[in-house]
C-alpha cells in the first residue's frame, strides 16, 4: 500500500498541491456523480440525429475515459472531460434536423474542429486569448458560471420550470397536485429541496464529502419513494426511475457496441460554405466554452498565479483538442471540458489522480451502466446547487469601486444564466470591457486581443 502510494505521490505530485490520495479520489468519485447525467442524456440528444442510442452510450463513456485521461497526462489537473452539453443539441437538432445534414458530416465537422484546436493549442494562441483577460473578468466568469451551473440544477430537478406568462417561474405544488402528478412531479422537487438542505448541513459541520454524500442522499430518498409509492415514474413528464433496470439479467451489464459509429465521418461536405458555418460555429462555441471553464474552475482551486495566469494551461487545452478529434472518430460530438469538475475540485480534488479517478469510473460505467443512469437529475441537482454557490463566491474578488471593471464582469456574471452560454457570457464581458474602457480614456487597460476578441465576437453575432 506505502509502494501505491509513493507512486501516485511521484506521478501526480500530491504533497506538493496539498492534497492526499483519499482526497483525490473522493473528488474524482463526487465530480463523475455530478457529470454522470450524461451517460443518460447524451444517447437521448444524438439518438435525435438517427444515431445507435446503445453506440453512443458506449462512445460517450469511452470519449470521457479517453479524453480525461489526456488531461490527467497531459496537465496533471483536475478537470473531467466528456461530451459537451449544448454542442450535442447544435450537433442533432441544428445541423442534422434543421440544416439538413447527416450526422456523419457533421461528425467531419467535429473532427476538423479537433484538429484546428490542436493546432491553435501547439501555436498558444488559445493559452494567449486565456492570458488577455483580465483578472476581474475572470473572477467575473468564475461566479456567472457558478449563476449558470446552479442554474442547471434548479431547471434539472424541475424546482425551476417555464412559463408562457414570465419565461421562468417557481414549481407550483398547488398546480402539480389540482394536475394529479404530485407524485411523479412534485416529490421530486421536495427530494431536491432536502438534499440542497442535507449538503448545506453537511457543509456547515465541514463534513468531508458533503456533495457526494448529497446526491447518494437524495438518490437514496428518491428509491425510497419509488419503492413506497410516493414517487410515480412518469418518462412522458421528465420523471424517470430511480431503480436500476436489470430486467435483462446479466446482459443489462454488456456494454452496446460502438460499430454503427465508429469511424463513419463524411468529408464530402468539407469545401462548402455550410460546412464552414457549422465548423466555425462548433470551434466559436468550444473554445470560449472551454476556456470559461478553465478559468472559472481554476479560480476556485486557487490554480491561477499573481498575473491570472493558469500554468500548464497549454497540456490542459491540448488534452481538449485531442479528445474533441478522437470523440469525433467514435462517434460523439465535441468532448470538451466539463464545469462539473468544479464540484471535484470544492471536494478538495488538485491533481489529475482526480481526473484518472473520474476516468476509471467511465470505463466502469460501460459496465454498470444501469446503475449510473439510474442516477436522477434531482438527485444531482443539489450538487450542482451547491457547487453554483461555491463558485459564485468568486464574485468578492471583483473590484466593484471601479465601475469600468464593475460593469463589464456584472454583464459577463448575468449573460452565462440568462443567456444559457458560458460562451455568451464572455462575449458580452470582453466586448463591453473593450467599448466601456475606450470611451472612458483607459486604452492602456486593453491588450490587441482583447481588441482583437471583441471584432470577432461582434462579427459573430451579425454573421453567424
Amino acid at each position: 500500500m506505502q509502494k501505491e502510494t509513493g507512486l501516485l505521490e511521484r506521478v501526480f505530485h500530491l504533497s506538493e498541491n496539498g492534497t492526499s490520495v483519499k482526497t483525490e479520489i473522493m473528488a474524482g468519485i463526487t465530480t463523475f456523480m455530478t457529470m454522470a447525467y450524461i451517460l443518460a442524456v447524451n444517447p437521448a440528444i444524438m439518438s435525435a440525429a438517427g444515431m445507435d442510442k446503445g453506440a453512443v452510450l458506449t462512445a460517450t463513456a469511452i470519449a470521457g475515459f479517453l479524453g480525461t485521461v489526456l488531461m490527467a497526462a497531459f496537465s496533471n489537473y483536475p478537470f473531467a472531460l466528456a461530451p459537451g452539453m449544448g454542442l450535442n443539441a447544435f450537433f442533432a437538432f441544428t445541423v442534422v434536423k434543421q440544416m439538413g445534414y447527416t450526422w456523419e458530416m457533421a461528425l467531419a465537422a467535429v473532427f476538423v474542429e479537433g484538429v484546428i484546436f490542436i493546432v491553435l493549442s501547439l501555436t498558444n494562441v488559445r493559452e494567449a486569448i486565456f492570458n488577455a483577460i483580465p483578472l476581474n473578468l475572470k473572477k467575473a466568469v468564475s461566479a456567472g458560471i457558478g449563476l449558470f451551473i446552479c442554474f442547471i440544477g434548479l431547471t434539472g430537478a424541475q424546482i425551476i420550470v417555464g412559463n408562457p406568462a414570465t419565461k421562468i417561474s417557481l414549481f407550483s405544488f398547488k398546480q402539480a397536485m389540482l394536475a394529479g402528478t404530485f407524485h411523479t412531479t412534485g416529490i421530486t422537487v421536495v427530494l431536491a429541496i432536502l438534499g440542497v438542505l442535507f449538503t448545506a448541513f453537511l457543509m456547515v459541520a465541514k463534513v468531508r464529502g458533503n456533495i457526494l454524500w448529497g446526491i447518494l442522499f437524495t438518490w437514496i430518498l428518491g428509491i425510497l419513494c419509488e419503492v413506497t409509492g410516493l414517487y410515480v415514474p412518469d418518462p412522458a413528464h421528465g420523471a424517470f426511475s430511480t431503480l436500476p433496470n436489470l430486467s435483462a439479467g446479466l446482459a443489462s451489464f454488456a456494454p452496446a457496441s460502438i460499430s454503427p459509429l465508429i469511424g463513419e465521418l463524411d468529408f464530402s461536405q468539407v469545401a462548402t460554405f455550410n460546412f464552414v458555418v457549422v465548423l466555425l460555429a462548433f470551434l466559436f462555441v468550444d473554445v470560449f466554452d472551454t476556456l470559461g471553464t478553465l478559468i472559472g474552475v481554476s479560480s476556485k482551486a486557487n490554480m491561477l498565479d499573481d498575473e491570472g495566469r493558469l500554468p500548464r494551461i497549454k497540456g490542459a487545452l491540448m488534452a481538449d483538442a485531442v479528445a474533441t478529434t478522437a470523440g469525433a472518430v467514435l462517434g460523439v460530438s465535441t468532448t470538451t471540458t466539463y464545469v462539473e469538475s468544479a464540484a471535484g475540485v470544492s471536494e478538495g480534488g488538485r491533481t489529475g489522480l482526480t481526473a484518472m479517478t473520474v476516468a476509471v469510473l467511465f470505463i466502469l460505467s460501460l459496465f454498470l451502466s444501469p446503475f449510473f443512469m439510474a442516477i436522477p437529475a434531482f438527485a444531482t441537482a443539489p450538487a450542482l446547487i451547491t457547487v453554483g454557490f461555491l463558485m459564485f463566491t468568486a464574485v468578492a474578488g471583483i473590484d466593484f469601486t471601479d465601475m469600468t471593471e464593475a460593469i463589464p464582469c456584472y454583464l459577463a456574471i448575468i449573460a452565462m444564466p440568462f443567456a444559457y452560454s458560458i460562451a455568451e457570457g464572455i462575449s458580452f464581458g470582453v466586448i463591453s470591457y473593450v467599448i466601456i474602457n475606450t470611451l472612458a480614456g483607459k486604452t492602456e487597460k486593453i491588450s490587441p486581443l482583447m481588441y482583437i476578441l471583441a471584432v470577432l465576437f461582434i462579427l459573430k453575432y451579425i454573421l453567424l
